[in-house]
């Protein structure tokens, strides 16, 4: 328990107002970015950044396939059937240049179609 409490120690003074103002200011940069270079992806949560938590999902018919494709390159998010993309924000260890390389790749795997592969498209049981 001594190594866990000097871990958490860290975080002494961390204000959770500031990491909520961190993370809706890391979700709408990446909203911006995303429909500025991806505007196949529709925005399915709330703009405002008061009424969705760190979370941001995007919606696509192709999504699941898209989302498989994301994480063989290490943008890990998490898909809702029927279509939604969900990507989470915590300023604690994600920070702009994160997000920016994420939105880069997310165009990438779109633009190319590097998600539509029999490979991506195959379903698990859990996703």
């Amino acid at each position: 328990m001594a190594a866990l409490d000097a871990a958490l120690d860290v975080w002494d003074g961390v204000s959770m107002t500031d990491v909520r103002h961190a993370s809706i200011a890391l979700a709408d940069l990446f909203i911006r970015e995303v429909e500025g270079r991806c505007p196949e992806l529709t925005l399915a949560s709330p703009r405002d950044g008061k009424q969705r938590g760190s979370q941001v999902s995007f919606r696509h018919p192709d999504g699941y396939a898209i989302m498989q494709a994301l994480i063989a390159r290490d943008v890990i998010g998490d898909f809702r059937a029927p279509d939604m993309m969900r990507f989470g924000f915590t300023p604690l260890y994600i920070g702009e240049a994160e997000v920016r390389a994420a939105v880069e790749i997310i165009a990438d795997v779109l633009t190319n179609r590097r998600w539509d592969t029999a490979e991506y498209r195959k379903k698990a049981l859990v996703t």
